[in-house]
């Protein structure tokens, strides 16, 4: 985002704190499509994303006055919203996902987060994480990316905790490797 984008954000977010319902609604009319569409891409559930970002914004509205002001909005709302949906997760997934669903949806994750890499500003590392395995990748973007603890990242994707710290041990190796 733009430095004046950036700007406007920390306004609203001062409005917002400052009890503002049109600022709110300026901030959720920014930032409310990308955030669905990222969470979509996680959970493959339009429904969990909606109400993982109706939470978020309910949870801006309410905590607004202890942002702290450094740092980009876009990536405090995104710390918020991955969080609400895995807070969705947890209440919804009782049962273990198919493995044909995981697949599935970590072929989504990483087709939505390749455009992350894809215009060559991150150089090696942008070819180093198109060269990984899916199951690779999407595991080093949900704990490295969008800063998902090892536990958080498995009930995300669906698999054993065992078997994220292996894959993102896997990945670093193997990002080590492309690197050197």
């Amino acid at each position: 985002m733009e430095v004046t984008g950036q700007t406007e954000d920390h306004a609203l977010v001062a409005r917002v704190a400052a009890g503002d319902r049109a600022a709110l609604e300026m901030l959720y009319r920014r930032h409310a499509a990308w955030l669905t569409a990222r969470l979509q891409a996680r959970c493959g559930d339009p429904e969990l994303a909606d109400i993982a970002i109706q939470d978020t914004f309910l949870a801006v509205w309410k905590s607004a006055r202890k942002y702290r002001g450094d740092g980009d909005v876009g990536a405090w709302l995104w710390g918020i919203a991955i969080r609400r949906l895995i807070d969705q997760l947890r209440k919804t997934r009782a049962t273990p996902l198919d493995p044909a669903v995981i697949a599935h949806h970590s072929d989504d994750v990483t087709r939505f987060d390749d455009d992350l890499f894809a215009d060559g500003r991150h150089g090696e590392l942008g070819a180093a994480m198109g060269a990984l395995p899916n199951e690779l990748r999407v595991v080093l973007i949900a704990t490295a990316i969008d800063g998902l603890s090892t536990k958080e990242a498995s009930r995300l994707l669906g698999v054993p905790q065992g078997t994220v710290k292996t894959r993102l041990m896997r990945a670093r190796h193997a990002l080590q490797e492309a690197l050197s």
